[in-house]
This record gives C-alpha cells, structure tokens and sequence, in this order.
C-alpha cells in the first residue's frame, strides 16, 4: 500500500478514531509495527497517529473501557494476513478469531494489548 499526503475529504468519511489505552506508549508501539502507523506526539503530549495511507486518523485515551465485545466491526485491511497474525502474537496481542471462518473472504479477529477488538481484512486480488 502506498503512502498519500492527505486524506480524502467527504461528507459521511470515517475519519478520527479515539482508541482506549492502558498504557498508550504500548499501545502506539503495537500498531505501529504491526500496521506501519505513523506515531506523532502533540503539542499537549498526547500521542495520535495516522494510518498507513494517511486516510485516517485518532490518537489513544486513557480512562475508557476497551471495546472487549464484538459489537461494532471496524476492520483493519492487510496485505499478508498469515504474517500479520503472527506480528500480532508477537507484540503481545490475541488472535480472537483465526482466519478462514468467513471463506471466502479472509478476515480475523484480534485484540490489542488494551483488549480492543478489531478486526482484519485482507483483500483477494
């Protein structure tokens, strides 16, 4: 995936995304070298990110509840899903749901460290 210099703007774009945080440092770490997240500290010295392709942005918070249940899905797209799930692990996340249960599209489910859950996505070229 390539890199933009921007997001694209639109009525209705997910675009910000507030992400509960036990130890935000952690936290940051884990999607950035899992997902290639540009980690940014502000001014404040709260620590926000962009994703991958600069299309969406957020930052960790601290004082909320992690989403622990499977409500609603955001997913996050990989281009290798084996080797993603194996980062996952490593860097001290939980693989809630293997690929291959949604055949034929290839998704998982994973938590992060907070114990947020997301879920994975990778595209059939």
């Amino acid at each position: 995936m390539s890199k933009q210099h921007g997001p694209t703007f639109g009525n209705g774009k997910i675009c910000y995304i507030e992400i509960p945080a036990v130890d935000v440092e952690k936290s940051a770490a884990f999607y950035h070298d899992i997902f290639g997240w540009e980690i940014r500290r502000r001014e404040d010295g709260t620590v926000s990110f962009d994703d991958s392709v600069f299309e969406v942005s957020g930052s960790w918070v601290t004082g909320r509840d992690p989403q622990t249940h499977h409500g609603i899905c955001i997913s996050l797209m990989v281009s290798d899903m084996e080797a993603t799930l194996k980062l996952i692990n490593e860097k001290g996340g939980n693989i809630i749901k293997p690929a291959g249960g949604d055949l034929p599209e290839i998704t998982a489910l994973f938590s992060d460290p907070a114990g947020n859950i997301f879920s994975l996505y990778q595209h059939r070229f």
